[in-house]
């Protein structure tokens, strides 16, 4: 009687522990699955049983160095709450480490369009930046030239046959000497009028040839007043000089980028084309380097270099449609 009723006590005994076992290992088994779904998404490689503990503490030992928050660390905080508090303090962090370079990015932009606005100035007060032959120690008249005239178009006929007269010069003097005595030129050839200059005689050629101030051989003298006779043929068969040089470039100056001075060419394959296509209508002193000087000063061409303040001006004259009356 004592024994039954010993094994029926057993019996309960035993139900009890297995119900309780299997009531844990329920309370057990969500934990897990959680713990291994979130563990999945820091270390996508997955989580061997043998090393589960090994990487638990590595995850432990990385999120107390990016953080000093006790929570994390601490026992009693529930398992579910620890992961999600690591993985929002791991995306901010990734977020930020995506974000320093673009922001690293923006700062070399900024100051790479700061350096090219000082490179527009020169660094010795504020004065414009030039194309790199006109210098501190360039005279005013040739600083004046480049800025004001040099590379603008030129439509009139009695401006464009001066240039072609002052360009021609350039075999005996520089730009600097020969603006410092455009006055007097313009003075002995009467502004330059092809009509004028044309019916010059012996006695004009002298007084021109023999003034000191003016510094012109008889022969360079004799040329100008040559050209101008031709200038008046190219009149009557197109209507204008301007017209008819204009015409070589199609109404439109041809625009360079040159960088740098060694860029600029002397000569070019249109100046010899004109060169000889004048030599053949009876000019003088006319050789493919005058020519291409005097495309530069009259704007059929613009050489500017690029970072020169006057380029973009010039350029945007050019643009213009054809304004010649």
């Amino acid at each position: 009687m004592i024994f039954s009723s010993m094994s029926k006590a057993n019996v309960r005994r035993h139900d009890f522990l297995e119900k309780h076992r299997s009531v844990k290992e329920k309370d057990q088994k969500p934990a897990t699955s959680v713990l291994s779904k979130h563990l999945k998404k820091i270390y996508p490689i997955g989580l061997q049983r043998s090393t589960s503990s090994l990487s638990l503490s590595s995850l432990s030992l990385s999120l107390s160095q990016n953080s000093n928050d006790s929570s994390i660390t601490d026992s009693t905080t529930p398992l579910e709450q620890r992961i999600s508090l690591a993985l929002s303090l791991i995306s901010p962090l990734r977020e930020r480490r995506e974000f320093v370079p673009i922001v690293r990015s923006v700062q070399h932009q900024q100051q790479q369009q700061q350096e090219q606005q000082q490179q527009s100035q020169d660094h010795g007060g504020g004065e414009p930046r030039r194309c790199n032959w006109v210098t501190k120690n360039s005279d005013k008249v040739y600083i004046s030239f480049h800025d004001e005239q040099w590379g603008v178009p030129v439509y009139d006929d009695n401006q464009l046959f001066e240039l072609l007269a002052l360009s021609g010069m350039l075999m005996d003097y520089n730009w600097t000497e020969i603006l410092k005595r455009k006055e007097l030129y313009r003075e002995a050839f009467s502004g330059f009028d092809p009509e004028i200059v044309a019916k010059m005689g012996d006695k004009e050629i002298n007084e021109i040839s023999s003034n000191k101030a003016i510094m012109l051989a008889e022969s360079r003298v004799r040329c100008i007043i040559d050209n101008a006779k031709c200038i008046l043929k190219i009149v009557r068969e197109h209507g204008s000089f301007s017209s008819f040089m204009w015409g070589y470039v199609n109404y439109k100056p041809t625009i360079n980028k040159c960088k740098h001075p060694r860029n600029v060419p002397l000569r070019t394959p249109k100046a010899e084309a004109i060169s000889r296509d004048l030599l053949k209508r009876g000019f003088r002193f006319v050789g493919p380097v005058i020519v291409y000087s005097f495309m530069q000063a009259a704007g059929l061409t613009i050489d500017h270099l690029v970072d020169c303040f006057r380029y973009s001006e010039c350029v945007g004259l050019a643009e213009r449609p054809w304004r010649h009356i």
